[in-house]
């Protein structure tokens, strides 16, 4: 699982440094008003290429895989995961608008390998795509504004979706619950 803060490495990933990934990601488009109650606040593009990039060169669970993007809201992770050559790149949300800032910036990327799914994840027939997903990458909402708990829940249905590998985000003071559960 993705834990701590990323080291800075500037070796190439597909004619890619991580500065280039970085750059390229300073491009997609965010909310222009956030939902408080949905938790909603971009990855910003400096975490977004740290996480991928190593997720891509330490571990080798991007390119060629099947990636789901749990909480995806405009797409941060997805396109990034996208240009690191994912095989396919699948992403969920609640919320439908942030779901069309997504699929324009799809567009506006020309990726077409990836697809979009508007749905409540805490709702989701997991069974569905139950170890369908190679890699589940996530920032979820933490549940600092309401919903306590929702990170853990969102954590708790990636580990349903993957056949290998969850990436996710959470606040420091998760760590010890995240420990305690999974050990």
């Amino acid at each position: 699982m993705f834990s701590g803060i990323l080291a800075m490495t500037f070796l190439s990933t597909n004619g890619r440094t991580k500065m280039e990934l970085e750059s390229c990601l300073q491009q997609v488009d965010t909310f222009e008003t956030p939902k408080i109650l949905l938790e909603q606040y971009p990855t910003s593009p400096h975490i977004a290429a740290c996480m991928l990039y190593t997720i891509h060169n330490t571990f080798d669970d991007i390119q060629g895989k099947l990636v789901a993007d749990l909480g995806c809201g405009c797409g941060v992770l997805s396109i990034g995961a996208a240009v690191l050559d994912a095989g396919f790149c699948v992403g969920f949300d609640i919320d439908n608008e942030a779901l069309e800032i997504f699929r324009k910036n799809a567009e506006e990327f020309e990726i077409s390998n990836l697809d979009l799914v508007q749905c409540d994840l805490c709702g989701l027939e997991v069974e569905t795509y139950s170890s369908k997903f190679d890699t589940v990458i996530m920032n979820p909402p933490f549940g600092t504004k309401h919903n306590q708990g929702i990170d853990m829940k969102f954590l708790k249905i990636a580990l349903m979706l993957a056949k290998n590998t969850v990436y996710s985000l959470h606040k420091t003071s998760t760590r010890e619950v995240r420990l305690i559960l999974f050990k």
